[in-house]
């Protein structure tokens, strides 16, 4: 199994993570977004998008990091992290789906603007755009927030998959500057994240 990553990306982090946390033997392919490799016609036909992460398999090859997540999660079915049940299961679908749609584009835009432009030379962060940004990150977070005060984990008492998916963007937080706050359900559930050994390992790969 190949896995097509630029660690620093959450999106990549999440399907690192969770492979690590799983044990699962991958062959590590990364791919510089910083040098534009993600746009070369090998990486395209791999993904039309030109988006990293990707997964190839045995020549089945799978793009979007929350798909890859399932994928992962279904080659261990007895860690529980994708539940058989099918009310559990959707609600840890609902929270992944909440993660692309919600909490992903407020965190990227406070990345892109805090952590990627000045990596990159790219000019003054966009005070409108951060404006913005902070604005729906505060929403969500206050979301998220509620939820984990009456569970340990996003979708239950049980780490699952969307753990993954929503935690992975956390690992920003304080160089991107999220407006966390005393959010204190969210620092707990995050703190819980990042003792796990594979979540320590695959941390490692960021740069400092």
């Amino acid at each position: 199994m190949k896995l097509y990553v630029f660690p620093p990306s959450p999106r990549a982090f999440k399907v690192l993570a969770l492979a690590n946390h799983l044990g699962l033997g991958y062959e590590l392919k990364l791919v510089d977004l910083t040098k534009g490799e993600q746009l070369r016609p090998e990486f395209a036909a791999l993904n039309p998008n030109k988006k990293i992460p990707v997964l190839e398999d045995n020549g089945f090859v799978l793009w979007e990091s929350n798909a890859i997540l399932q994928f992962l999660a279904g080659k261990r079915p007895e860690s529980g992290l994708l539940p058989s049940d099918s009310r559990e299961r959707a609600e840890v679908n609902r929270w992944q789906f909440w993660e692309m749609a919600n909490w992903d584009p407020a965190c990227i835009t406070l990345v892109f603007e805090r952590v990627v432009k000045p990596l990159l030379g790219l000019g003054q962060p966009d005070t409108a755009k951060l404006k913005e940004a902070e604005e729906n990150f505060q929403r969500y977070a206050e979301v998220l927030n509620g939820n984990l005060k009456h569970r340990k984990f996003v979708a239950g008492d049980a780490l699952t998959v969307a753990d993954f998916s929503i935690g992975a963007w956390m690992n920003l937080a304080e160089r991107a500057s999220y407006p966390v706050g005393a959010r204190q359900e969210i620092r707990r559930w995050y703190s819980a994240l990042i003792e796990m050994p594979a979540w320590r390992e695959s941390i490692s790969a960021l740069p400092a």
